[in-house]
């Protein structure tokens, strides 16, 4: 059983009732706004029960959102778990009246949901019945469990209220080294994407609060925006992490990048640190030195932890609806105590962060981005369409993928072989990091772009055209075809395609195709795909008149070749020597039969990473009409 994969996939669906939140701390906040003065007498209220209500229906909200998050969103899941929310509440409230719906409801409706349609959608019963079959059945079967969950319910619901009770109260006695610990683990788990499941017990359920009006809440942030006066302690400390800790680690790795490369790397960690302050979106920055340098975020898990426990030891409580980012500081300061304070606190451990990372990266030579050539964050410029299908062959191919989720920073997948992956392709194609998690489960962070990648993924599958996709031909720099210093190949007279400056002397195999031509100087080599895509290798320019020495091709013609089979092996002081540059171009000689291309970022490859080049095919009658 994949229990990593099922437990990030719980997390990441815990997260989509959570983007409504921010819209109800904005409308509790404008509510504060004196609307009377400028004639809008009742607004102030009607802003104030806009805001309460998405709190007050939160459980149905966490049901709904967990039963979709599960699914990939199926409809069928949804309506059952509101399905069931209804009946829940429509029983407990009719035969007690202490009982009230929690989050903690909605999520445990919101899995049986979830759960129950993965197992009942293909549900087949007799042909004159079966259209209560399949999808449809989910909602009669959650709702007959939803019954008998609130028939047990009206027995235990005390018993449980009162333990959550105590759980806070166990929680509250630790003081801050609870809440140390808290901030130590929640940042360790986010490595795994599983930050949200611990985060959850904490913001959602320990601890309980009865509003002027009788109504109970739990957790940290229902009761910090409810007005209870003790919540918020495990959300404060967190402000100055966001705000302050991690844009100065965005800074040193700035001011620590090679002075060819840093202005680039200034425009990407600028945006990843202006992301952090304002929404508290980290990953972008965590991930530049996570997979490098373990130890410093270990470093930064404990001080986050310490964070934690300061500003608790201080009385200082503040809470937030998405994250702490300076966002939600300003919209959510009205109802913090001693809120103020978070920002000295963040100003010098955001000093304390800066001094320390920088020269961590110094004296241990942490090849943090900017520090070597081509980085592991990436600039996009907006071309997430024609990068989709190559992150697609990195991901190891359609028939790899069982499933495709994103949160906000990263993509969740099941995979059927996650050995398939091409970790070099996808950092070279903008992603962070990739994490396994066991059993085909893979994250890959992309950052905020994430969902865009998935839609333009999606996008690709259902199209389902005709495409080749293009591997590394040899080790080396990947460099646009205008580079190469031969006018007939710059100027695409042979064909459109990429070139690559080698590191050593092997050509492999770009596709799975046939070998059609071997020049008997073997500086040179066409294959044609299956497709009947004819593709042109040509190892250096001028290369011809060393009349084949230094060159040794290990195919022949008519062979079949797959996707980094070596094809010739060339001796690399002696070819340099005797021709006029080593680029070498990869062109498509029938350039015709292409309707698209798209091209990787043009850096460092290592021989036969996959999703250096990709192109979709003309249709038949397409080409034909030419």
């Amino acid at each position: 059983m994949n229990i990593m994969g099922n437990l990030q996939q719980l997390g990441r669906a815990m997260m989509l009732p959570m983007i409504v939140l921010p819209a109800a701390a904005v409308f509790l906040s404008l509510s504060q706004i004196p609307w009377a003065a400028i004639g809008l007498d009742n607004l102030s209220g009607q802003l104030e029960t806009a805001g309460q209500a998405l709190f007050l229906f939160m459980p149905y909200l966490f049901a709904l959102g967990i039963a979709m998050g599960l699914t990939n969103n199926a409809g069928a899941a949804g309506v059952a778990s509101l399905a069931g929310m209804f009946i829940y509440t429509a029983v407990t409230e009719s035969f007690s009246d202490s009982i009230q719906p929690t989050v903690l409801i909605g999520v445990l409706i919101g899995i049986v949901s979830g759960y129950a349609y993965e197992r009942f959608k293909e549900f087949r019963l007799p042909e004159y019945i079966q259209f209560f079959g399949g999808p449809r059945f989910v909602p009669i079967f959650v709702s007959f469990v939803s019954v008998l969950f609130s028939i047990t319910m009206l027995s235990i619901a005390p018993a449980i209220q009162e333990g959550m009770h105590q759980l806070g109260s166990i929680v509250s006695s630790a003081g801050g080294f609870g809440v140390f610990l808290f901030g130590f683990v929640h940042r360790i788990l986010v490595v795994f994407g599983l930050h949200h499941l611990v985060s959850h017990v904490f913001w959602f359920q320990v601890g309980g609060y009865e509003t002027p009006g009788g109504q109970l809440v739990y957790g940290d942030l229902p009761r910090f925006f409810a007005g209870d006066p003790t919540a918020g302690a495990f959300m404060a400390g967190l402000y100055p992490t966001m705000m302050f800790a991690l844009p100065a680690i965005a800074f040193a790795i700035i001011h620590e990048a090679r002075e060819d490369l840093k202005p680039k790397i200034r425009k990407i960690f600028l945006s990843a640190a202006l992301a952090s302050f304002l929404t508290g979106v980290t990953e972008p920055i965590e991930f530049a030195f996570l997979f490098v340098a373990p130890y410093l975020f270990v470093i930064h898990a404990v001080l986050s932890g310490l964070i934690m426990w300061l500003t608790y030891e201080m009385g200082i409580l503040h809470g937030f609806s998405f994250s702490a980012g300076a966002i939600d500081f300003i919209v959510n300061e009205h109802l913090a105590t001693r809120g103020w304070l978070l920002l000295p606190i963040g100003l010098v451990f955001g000093l304390l962060y800066y001094v320390l990372f920088r020269w961590a990266i110094w004296r241990f030579r942490i090849p943090t981005p900017g520090r070597e050539e081509g980085s592991q964050l990436d600039e996009w410029a907006g071309d997430i369409p024609y990068r989709a299908p190559l992150i697609l062959q990195a991901l190891g191919g359609k028939e790899n993928i069982v499933r495709m989720e994103a949160c906000i920073t990263r993509l969740r997948l099941n995979l059927n072989n996650d050995r398939l992956l091409d970790i070099n392709a996808l950092r070279s194609l903008g992603a962070a990091g990739v994490i396994r998690l066991g059993a085909g489960s893979v994250q890959v962070v992309f950052g905020t772009y994430s969902e865009l990648i998935r839609e333009e993924i999606m996008k690709t599958l259902r199209r389902d055209v005709a495409q080749v996709l293009f591997c590394s031909p040899m080790q080396g720099k990947m460099i646009p075809l205008e580079e190469v210093p031969d006018p007939i190949f710059a100027g695409k007279l042979v064909g459109q395609g990429v070139a690559f400056f080698p590191d050593k002397g092997e050509l492999v195999s770009p596709v799975e195709g046939t070998v059609v031509h071997i020049y008997p100087t073997m500086h040179a080599i066409g294959l044609r795909t299956d497709k009947g895509l004819e593709v042109l290798l040509h190892i250096g320019i001028d290369t011809s008149q060393l009349k084949g020495k230094g060159f040794h091709a290990v195919v022949q013609e008519g062979d079949h070749v797959l996707p980094g089979q070596l094809l010739i092996r060339f001796d690399m002081q002696r070819v340099r020597k005797g021709c006029k540059s080593l680029a070498t171009p990869m062109v498509i000689t029938n350039s015709d039969m292409v309707r698209s291309w798209s091209f990787a970022p043009f850096k460092a490859v290592k021989k036969g990473q996959a999703s250096v080049m990709s192109v979709v095919l003309k249709e038949r009658n397409e080409g034909d009409s030419k």
